[in-house]
């Protein structure tokens, strides 16, 4: 079978597994605002998925999305996804010859579609308590060229949940001025970050930010997010879209609601990711040989380190799976480290996590009895 084949069914059991508590992909389960909800039957009982959006998306949700990140002068292409935004930046400036910078641990996909384009991806090693587990400028500095066509930067940083300041962005930003290369900012998990500053704020015409609606809003399912820059850059990465139709209908009007209630929305979504938080890091507290590398996180996740413990990542997920339990294994994130931790989303429903933590010490006991493990993704 090939890998994508086992990848689909993979994930397909996960999704016909009845009462399944996603707690790895960083999704958020909290039951949907009433008015998001409304705009989405309001579409589909009108027909209005019958018909395409427009191409760069609804102009209001275009106007909204710009004014919600704080970056007048800029535009957003309306995509079917983040992951999507990314990939048609990656089609626009990557080329044989040129070079990915990125961190390790990052996202994976867009190096893929890096490499896709001829790029060669260069990692930079975070995973350190000396460096704090973040990218530095004199790191990243030392990193480039005049070959560099994108610095890719995940901020907060998934899995690990850094969020970077005002001054290091700016500071990647000049670095990414001085060799040529587009600062691609993939600000997936900035709502969940407190002091967040967009490097379009920095470079107006030298970076990209790329917004996702799957994680402060969930619909991950409905494969919605946006790519943010100015309008030449725009225009350029328009040239290499492929959803020439435009995002779904019906997603972009979940996600224009969305946008007028987030200050309420956040409000709860924060405060029971808080709460989570908390009590992930008290039972895996209690685990010897548990730790929390990074703490608060940023993102809507925790990475528990599980080597101290002697407990294979994978263990640990294919153990918390036949309890109906689905985390991520580190090497989804990164080969040279993923054998350090497992990853938890927080942005679920808080009896999804009382469940996780109450099992734990039997998850991890069962996790040491496995050996013979089939594949993850």
């Amino acid at each position: 079978m090939s890998s994508a084949s086992q990848r689909n069914r993979y994930f397909d059991a996960l999704s016909s597994t009845p009462g399944l508590m996603w707690l790895g992909q960083n999704t958020n389960h909290i039951p949907a605002h009433p008015a998001v909800k409304a705009a989405m039957i309001a579409a589909i009982e009108e027909g209005a998925f019958n018909a395409y959006a427009p191409p760069l998306g609804f102009e209001a949700l275009r106007a909204a999305i710009v004014a919600d990140l704080g970056t007048p002068g800029a535009e957003a292409l309306v995509t079917e996804g983040g992951v999507s935004a990314l990939a048609m930046v990656c089609r626009a400036y990557c080329r044989p010859g040129t070079t990915f910078v990125t961190t390790d641990p990052t996202w994976k996909w867009p190096c893929l579609f890096a490499k896709q384009a001829g790029a060669e991806v260069i990692e930079i090693p975070i995973y350190d308590p000396a460096c704090n587990y973040r990218l530095t400028p004199e790191a990243l500095k030392a990193a480039v060229d005049e070959r560099t066509a994108i610095i890719y930067l995940v901020d907060p940083n998934n899995p690990l949940g850094i969020r970077y300041t005002r001054e290091e962005i700016e500071a990647f930003a000049a670095i990414a001025r001085d060799c040529g290369a587009m600062l691609v900012h993939d600000c997936t998990y900035r709502d969940f970050a407190d002091g967040h500053y967009p490097a379009l704020l920095a470079a107006p015409e030298g970076a990209i930010v790329s917004l996702s609606f799957s994680k402060w809003l969930g619909l991950a399912g409905l494969r919605v997010g946006a790519l943010v820059a100015a309008p030449a850059v725009l225009e350029a990465c328009a040239e290499r879209a492929t959803s020439v139709l435009g995002a779904s209908v019906i997603a972009q009007r979940a996600a224009e609601a969305g946008l007028k209630v987030k200050p309420e929305w956040m409000a709860e979504v924060r405060r029971i990711d808080r709460a989570n938080k908390a009590k992930i890091k008290e039972a895996a507290s209690a685990i010897e040989g548990f730790a929390l590398p990074v703490y608060p996180s940023h993102g809507n996740f925790l990475v528990l380190e599980t080597i101290g413990a002697g407990i294979r990542p994978e263990a640990l997920v294919e153990a918390a799976r036949r309890e109906k339990m689905m985390i991520r294994q580190g090497t989804y994130h990164t080969a040279r480290f993923g054998d350090r931790f497992v990853k938890v989303s927080t942005s679920v429903p808080e009896g999804w996590v009382d469940a996780f933590c109450a099992q734990l010490p039997a998850l991890v006991a069962t996790a040491r009895t496995l050996n013979d493990i089939g594949p993850q993704f």
